[in-house]
């Protein structure tokens, strides 16, 4: 198991590019098993959960070719559906929570899927209900089998259906999106996750040849279409990534530049910063956050405590709470963090306590942060990473903590963030892989 070694306490500058956006790119990957003709992809980020789904799409027969760093081409004209049923496209697949969304387009173009419970962070339940009745809606059967934990998904020929999501899931509404654009008829998803990735994948499934209207709402409509074509796509900078490249700044009291970021993508995320005290200057297509010697929380206009929580898009995505709240721990003030829509992900907080910042846990979804500003930094500590946001959290903390500290299970910060200790040293960070 890798660790992380981090000499705390020393400030950053410069510039840094953020990587391609690792949800987006999940998404827009499957997504080419829905034509037997090439598609390209630009601005892939070299990271574990990405790599692991392309290297899924090899074994089951995509021909797939590196032209770039950041750039391949996939061509699935050949998909070996007998490989769906081997021990190793199993394990392959239970490891990667994201190859749930191979089903929606293998069942619409082939007819018959099977996928094993998906893994991914351990952050609380992540149903997949809203994902299976959805492509249940279109015409498929799911069969489940218990002892091998397997849902096996088989259907002649999907036919369009209206359909009100039961919960705005990102994964779920591109899985049935996928599924929809070969379906037979006109499809309409209420209840539609509208991020900016989903808006993307929507973009390229129609330069492919769908009928996709209603993109960057909640209201999609699919009017099916018999084949699809190939295409060229480049992928959205990763908005996760610039919000933690934000906090970090801040934490560290440094000035950097953060380019190329899609500023009209980012939605509220800044915003979210700002609340917390912090200074994020847009400059064209970059963020430049000046040095600051403190930053001081808002209070709401009646002075009462600011909560900040997470919600579907166009409200602030569950993803940036770990770094908004270790952030907050260095700020003047008091703020709710509100985790609505994952139970575990706020258990991590014991680790930042341990470090010396003033947290009440209130319950599984609710934490009060008393930020006590950098008069009371925090100190360096041995800590596990428990998931990819968490990870880049910890990782913040110890940036800024006095002394040494110690992260272990780092592949979990891997599976999102691109050679993270690399493009920090550049910077001026003290990181050190073990």
């Amino acid at each position: 198991m890798a660790s992380f070694v981090i000499e705390g306490g020393y400030k950053l500058s410069g510039e840094i590019t953020p990587q391609g956006a690792k949800n987006e790119a999940l998404q827009v990957i499957c997504a080419v098993l829905l034509t037997r003709e090439q598609i390209t992809i630009s601005n892939i980020p070299d990271i574990l959960d990405v790599n692991n789904l392309i290297q899924l799409l090899r074994e089951m027969g995509v021909l797939v070719e590196r032209l770039s760093a950041d750039t391949y081409t996939f061509q699935a004209d050949n998909v070996d559906l007998d490989y769906l049923r081997t021990d190793d496209f199993i394990k392959r697949s239970a490891s990667l929570r994201g190859s749930v969304m191979i089903v929606g387009p293998l069942v619409t173009r082939f007819g018959r899927a099977v996928i094993p419970k998906p893994g991914g962070d351990k952050i609380g339940r992540r149903r997949l209900d809203t994902h299976f009745v959805g492509i249940q809606k279109l015409g498929a059967q799911f069969d489940y089998n218990p002892s091998e934990q397997l849902y096996e998904i088989s259907a002649s020929r999907l036919k369009g259906a209206y359909m009100l999501l039961d919960e705005a899931s990102v994964t779920g509404t591109a899985n049935i999106l996928m599924a929809a654009v070969l379906a037979e008829g006109v499809t309409t998803i209420y209840n539609a996750a509208c991020e900016p990735y989903l808006q993307q994948l929507s973009k390229m499934l129609n330069r492919m040849g769908a009928k996709i209207t209603g993109v960057g709402s909640n209201l999609l409509h699919i009017e099916g279409v018999t084949a699809l074509s190939g295409c060229e796509h480049r992928i959205l900078p990763d908005m996760i990534e610039v919000g933690s490249f934000i906090g970090m700044a801040a934490m560290t009291g440094s000035s950097i530049t953060i380019k190329d970021v899609a500023y009209d993508e980012l939605g509220i995320i800044p915003d979210a910063f700002r609340r917390l005290g912090i200074k994020v200057v847009q400059q064209g297509d970059d963020i430049f956050i000046p040095e600051q010697d403190h930053y001081e929380i808002d209070t709401f206009i009646d002075g009462s405590i600011m909560t900040i929580s997470d919600a579907p898009w166009p409200g602030l995505t569950p993803d940036l709470l770990s770094v908004l709240l270790v952030v907050a721990t260095q700020a003047i003030g008091s703020v709710l963090i509100h985790q609505k829509m994952f139970e575990s992900r706020l258990f991590f907080v014991d680790k930042l306590i341990d470090m010396g910042a003033q947290i009440i846990l209130c319950d599984p979804h609710r934490a009060t942060v008393i930020g006590l500003g950098k008069s009371y930094t925090l100190r360096g500590s041995a800590m596990v990473s428990p998931d990819i946001r968490a990870g880049i959290a910890l990782l913040i903390a110890a940036m800024s903590a006095e002394g040494v500290s110690h992260i272990h299970n780092i592949d979990q910060i891997d599976r999102g963030y691109q050679d993270i200790d690399k493009r920090l040293i550049k910077l001026g960070a003290r990181i050190t892989r073990l």
